[in-house]
């Protein structure tokens, strides 16, 4: 099997494959405006449970039921749930990592974009590592909260989690500079991945302060948690009916 050529595969996707399939452990660039570029390894994608942010784990400790796990990649959350015995729905829009997941055991992968994922109940919903990005910008988040409320079972729970980027304007003194005339909130970002010198397209993605889901969270019938605080301005939220 030679490397992936999947028309339209993003470079996450490309890395994951070739790496599950190879052993080429090539690295993954991630680019943005106003920030020095990130290199991620794909192996990072497959990390075990004990090898997880502490934020992870409590998620995966909190899961049950019937799940779905939101942008799955190549399942390591899935996984591990699975193992556990529960009912785990790994949704992921790409043919690779749908691929991935098969040849690693994961028994329910469904290959569909969110935003069209219907007739389904979940008693919990999983956005994991930065799960407030799918909503892309802010003005999308009460549409991504929405869809999730439509697809929550009684009695069931989101866990969603994303970071307060306001650490980037800190000063020396603690206080923040954040200009607040500007049109855009300052969690909106503009991502651009790139593997083996291929670069993907750019795609927004968001992260959002606590305080400020809350008040989206509210103003849409809904109840939210903070179930845990990172040591980095992360955090965890449970979203209930």
């Amino acid at each position: 099997m030679t490397d992936i050529k999947f028309p339209g595969e993003d470079p996450i996707s490309q890395g994951v494959f070739n790496y599950h399939f190879h052993r080429d452990n090539s690295p993954i660039l991630i680019h943005s405006d106003g920030f020095d570029t990130d290199e991620v390894l794909p192996s990072y994608f497959f990390r075990s449970y004990d090898q997880m942010p502490k934020l992870e784990q409590k998620a995966l400790d909190l899961a049950y039921g019937k799940v779905l796990d939101v942008g799955a990649c190549v399942g390591c959350h899935s996984n591990y749930l699975q193992e556990k015995g529960l009912d785990v729905t790994a949704l992921e829009r790409s043919t690779a990592c749908c691929q991935v997941m098969k040849d690693r055991g994961i028994k329910q992968v469904l290959q569909s974009d969110f935003f069209q994922l219907e007739h389904n109940q979940f008693d919990t919903i999983l956005l994991l590592m930065n799960g407030t990005g799918i909503a892309g910008t802010l003005n999308r988040l009460g549409d991504l909260l929405q869809k999730l409320k439509s697809l929550l079972a009684p009695g069931g729970q989101i866990l969603i989690d994303s970071s307060d980027l306001i650490f980037l304007y800190m000063e020396d003194d603690g206080s923040a500079v954040v200009d607040l005339a500007a049109e855009e909130y300052y969690g909106e970002l503009i991502f651009q991945t790139e593997y083996k010198q291929q670069k993907g397209l750019s795609f927004p993605w968001l992260y959002v302060d606590s305080d400020l889901l809350k008040e989206y969270v509210q103003n849409n019938k809904l109840k939210v948690k903070r179930v845990f605080r990172g040591d980095h301005y992360d955090y965890l939220a449970q979203i209930t009916h």
